[in-house]
């Protein structure tokens, strides 16, 4: 079960931000889960096969032998799901030389006596001979969710055979999946008729002469084979086992326990606690009641009295309502003191002087402890209400302690750092009698001085209160503002790329002469290349071969046609048109577009941007350009101005590397690819050729992202011998970076994790794993996270200087946008040159480093105009 989890859950949307992946993990816990919900048995035993030698492959060494290897990423997560299982309380069970079957049919037998009603779930037909009047075979049909019953009249309505003839069946008809052979000419019809007139397979043998035809003559020179089958497929029922069928109960989960493997798998709160729901637990944290948080008192008296008495001291304050950056609103809030004193309010029954007081309150500089601060910042802007003192944002605080959760929303947060649970807050509207809101308020509170001692104790409370804390602020702003867009220009570039697409639709379709062919389908697109075209395969999937973009890419370099070119020309218009899309759709009645900012969504310390993303509009296609010339100047200001840094983590490995001759050419000016193509291919610079930079260029940014010699071999599109003699005249020339990578992996192995020039960590467990593919995953990730996060850590610097800059130089202008290395200003009338000096001078003055930043700044009417 737990390898079709496996397969139905693709393995890229699950894996740690280490590497390690854990789709089938995920799949047969959910599927679990749902399981125990709807059956709510009172034992539940998990057996595991233990590897592929069993006393059957003695017997006969073809069993199973044509199997394909187990995939890595599978063999992986079998360890994992057996340890999450035993701190749930269920009883794992595997026995060397023999198979999970053998196990499950011996407690199956032993049960029977015992008066059990006994539920079997497999996705392996074997299993149908165990099934009688209190067992049932639950089998998926599709996938690990759709589980169909098979009882002793569902399996004789599908079959015509009782159970207990089912692997009489079996033997004859011999089974691929096992590499049991079959009889030349007999199918599963004449194996079940011979079953059906014999009654079983030794009374169908003690008769076999009475067998007519060359069936007939099959059959008896294959009697040897077909018993043996019969042997192999007959499952132990006697098996000695640590545990019988009274023994399986299940145990009190580890609660406390649980929510750490969780977390360190990078499973949401959802599925924790729809897993916690369905299983007894030890109390370490109650699935269902919140625990007291330390005697909060609740006052009753005006928010204004309240307020007023408490002045000048740090708050937490918990924010209800709608968290959009242009049409937010808060309805509710809670406020609690460090004295456990709380109280909490809905905002429209407020009076005139509550609402006088708590307005000063919150656009003072008196500190205030939030749980997502732009959230709260955007639900009150919509009441008009300004939001300032940010002193604490225990999201953002858990996010720098453990960074690639999948969540961090308050119940997580307490959760994972505090091991206690917070309740639901109430459905209903009116918070009379409803302590959750301030019980929020409370574990923001406890949080905000837990997690601040957790980050001074990993060197991190810098960061977080110079860095990422006066971001809040300047992030919620910029969302607050937008971008003005000129959706015309973008509707006129849908039309052209809905029309493109189709038409390359339509000479593909030509081509094959298949007038119904649809490109976006992998069946239909299969059967075009691989049999239509009669091209080479791509990887195997479990439906076919692969026509994923990567391995199409590859295709069509290595085995050019003019259908491979429509196809992808055809994905990149799609691409192009659902992004085209996405943006019009979020233009607001403002016309402008408001992008969410995610302060902890990347491991590496970048933002990312959402509804809709910036960041995925290319910046070299000439498509892309289309799209950024939509986003124009806002009414009242005169241009837009852009300042990016150029070749920033080229310059950071240069300065983490300390290697001399990229130090060199960057302080003598020089073009950094020119310079080191001159010295890897060895010749003067004046000729180092395009294609040669090219080359120099793409392993340079590689090697950030630990690139091999195939990797880059298959990137150039050239042997993997050529680029490995590239990549050994590089390291030659530039030994400082082979040394400082390799390096950087060993201290974070040593360590378990990596460090950016600002002290961020990324956590790498994965780097001591058994799992070569999530330890080779969490290398390439060792490599890139100082470079990218330092890159990241930068760029934040540089957006915190330039708004104080702003706000020191009394200027109009405003930033709108951040996309990686790059920052979008709104310039007012006449303000471009002081503008201009202001982003130069703050963007280079960031950081010091062994090498000289660079900033590149241009101005127009629109983000394609003043690119540069």
């Amino acid at each position: 079960m737990a390898f079709r989890a496996f397969y139905a859950l693709p393995a890229e949307n699950f894996s740690t931000t280490g590497g390690q992946h854990t789709n089938a993990v995920y799949g047969f816990l959910s599927m679990l889960s749902n399981l125990l919900a709807e059956e709510k048995p009172d034992s539940v035993a998990v057996a595991f096969d233990v590897g592929r030698k069993t006393f059957r492959t003695e017997k006969f060494p073809d069993y199973k032998a044509q199997r394909a290897a187990t995939p890595e990423e599978f063999k992986g997560q079998v360890g994992i799901l057996d340890e999450v299982l035993g701190t749930l309380g269920i009883t794992t069970l595997s026995r060397e030389n023999y198979e999970a079957d053998d196990i499950i049919a011996t407690l199956t037998t032993a049960a029977r006596p015992l008066d059990y009603e006994v539920l079997i779930v497999t996705g392996d037909r074997d299993y149908f001979q165990l099934v009688d009047d209190n067992t049932t075979v639950l089998y998926p049909v599709r996938g690990v969710s759709n589980l169909k019953r098979y009882t002793p009249e569902a399996v004789e309505e599908k079959y015509g055979l009782t159970p207990a003839q089912y692997p009489d069946f079996a033997a004859l008809r011999g089974d691929p999946s096992d590499n049991l052979p079959n009889i030349p000419g007999v199918g599963d019809k004449t194996a079940t008729k011979w079953i059906q007139n014999y009654g079983s397979l030794d009374a169908l043998i003690d008769r076999a002469e009475e067998i007519k035809g060359k069936a007939g003559d099959n059959f008896r020179e294959r009697i040897e084979q077909v018993q043996l089958n019969r042997e192999l497929t007959q499952m132990v029922t006697d098996m000695q086992l640590p545990v019988g069928p009274d023994e399986l109960a299940l145990s009190p989960a580890k609660v406390a326990e649980v929510a750490a493997q969780f977390d360190d798998l990078e499973f949401g709160a959802n599925l924790r606690e729809r897993v916690l729901a369905v299983v007894p637990n030890d109390g370490s944290a109650p699935a269902e009641d919140a625990v007291e948080l330390s005697d909060v008192v609740i006052d009753e008296q005006p928010l204004a009295k309240w307020l007023t008495a408490r002045r000048g001291q740090g708050l937490a304050l918990h924010v209800v309502g709608e968290a959009d950056p242009f049409g937010g609103d808060a309805t509710a809030l809670a406020l609690c003191d460090v004295d456990r004193h709380g109280l909490s309010v809905e905002l429209a029954e407020l009076s005139p002087e509550d609402e006088k007081v708590l307005a000063e309150w919150l656009a003072s500089e008196d500190p205030k402890y939030l749980h997502e601060a732009k959230a709260a910042f955007h639900m009150l802007a919509g009441r008009g209400l300004e939001l300032n003192g940010i002193a604490h944002d225990t999201a953002i605080a858990a996010y720098l302690l453990r960074p690639g959760q999948r969540t961090y929303g308050l119940r997580d947060v307490y959760q994972r750092h505090l091991q206690r649970q917070l309740a639901e807050p109430s459905d209903q509207l009116s918070l009379l009698g409803d302590t959750s809101l301030v019980d929020s308020a409370a574990a923001i509170l406890e949080l905000a001085e837990q997690l601040t001692v957790q980050l001074q104790e990993i060197s991190e409370y810098e960061l977080y209160l110079d860095l990422e804390l006066p971001l809040v602020s300047n992030l919620a702003r910029m969302e607050r503002l937008g971008i003005a867009v000129d959706v015309e220009v973008l509707e006129d570039q849908l039309k052209t790329f809905t029309q493109q697409t189709a038409d390359v639709e339509a000479k593909a379709r030509e081509l094959v002469d298949q007038p119904d062919l649809n490109l976006s389908s992998p069946k239909q697109l299969q059967a075009v290349l691989f049999e239509t075209l009669d091209l080479p395969k791509t990887k195997k999937t479990k439906t076919g071969y692969s026509t994923a973009a990567k391995e199409i890419e590859a295709l069509a370099t290595k085995h050019p046609h003019p259908f491979l070119d429509h196809l992808l020309a055809h994905r990149e218009y799609q691409k192009m048109k659902s992004t085209l899309e996405g943006l019009i759709k979020t233009v607001r009645d403002d016309g402008r577009i408001h992008t969410t900012f995610n302060q902890t969504v990347a491991s590496t310390g970048r933002l990312s941007s959402t509804e809709p993303n910036l960041q995925n509009i290319p910046v070299r296609t000439e498509a892309g350009r289309k799209i950024r010339s939509a986003f124009v100047v806002g009414e009242g200001y005169e241009t837009l101005l852009t300042a990016d840094y150029s070749q920033i983590e080229m310059r950071v490995m240069a300065h983490l590397s300390q290697d001399p001759g990229l130090i060199a050419a960057y302080k003598e000016g020089e073009d950094l690819h020119n310079y080191v193509g001159s010295r890897v291919f060895d010749v003067p610079i004046d000729q180092v050729t395009p294609e040669l930079r090219r080359r120099v260029k793409a392993m340079s940014y590689g090697l950030v992202y630990g690139l091999s010699a195939f990797g880059l071999g298959q990137q150039l599109n050239i042997p993997a011998g050529e680029a490995k003699s590239i990549m050994d005249s590089y390291f030659e020339r530039f030994g400082g970076v082979q040394k400082y990578l390799a390096d950087v992996v060993d201290q974070a192995r040593k360590d378990g994790y990596t460090s950016t020039l600002f002290g961020r960590r990324r956590y790498l467990p994965e780097l001591n794993s058994d799992n070569r593919v999530a330890r080779d995953n969490a290398e390439r990730a060792a490599l890139n996270a100082p470079i990218q996060g330092t890159a990241a850590d930068i760029i934040k610097v540089a957006m915190i200087r330039v708004d104080n800059a702003f706000a020191d130089a009394g200027v109009k202008s405003r930033v709108l946008l951040q996309v990686h290395d790059e920052l979008v200003v709104e310039v007012a009338a006449g303000e471009v040159e002081q503008v201009r000096e202001i982003l130069e001078r703050e963007m280079d003055g960031a950081i010091t480093l062994r090498v000289p930043l660079e900033v590149s700044a241009a101005s127009g009417a629109n983000w394609d105009e003043a690119a540069h």
